[in-house]
């Protein structure tokens, strides 16, 4: 199942149907967390941590200017 879906996404991204290809990434994680066992915590507790490095993390002047900030598609929320 999970690599009909990831030729799906693959098809969508060549099809430059990004949002659709964003949406079915999402199908993709929460099958992959099933069956991982892993739950909405786990998760939340990993992005969390990811956000904290991020900020903690100084940038250089040039990669400031090549990398364009993206607004989240998605928050985890419980």
């Amino acid at each position: 199942m999970l690599e009909t879906l990831e030729e799906c996404r693959r098809v969508l991204i060549a099809s430059n149907s990004r949002e659709s290809a964003e949406l079915l990434s999402i199908v993709i994680l929460d099958v992959r967390m099933k069956l991982k066992g892993i739950d909405d915590a786990d998760l939340k507790a990993l992005c969390d941590e990811m956000l904290r490095n991020a900020a903690s993390e100084p940038s250089s002047p040039s990669k400031q200017a090549q990398v364009q900030p993206r607004r989240p598609l998605l928050r985890v929320v419980k």
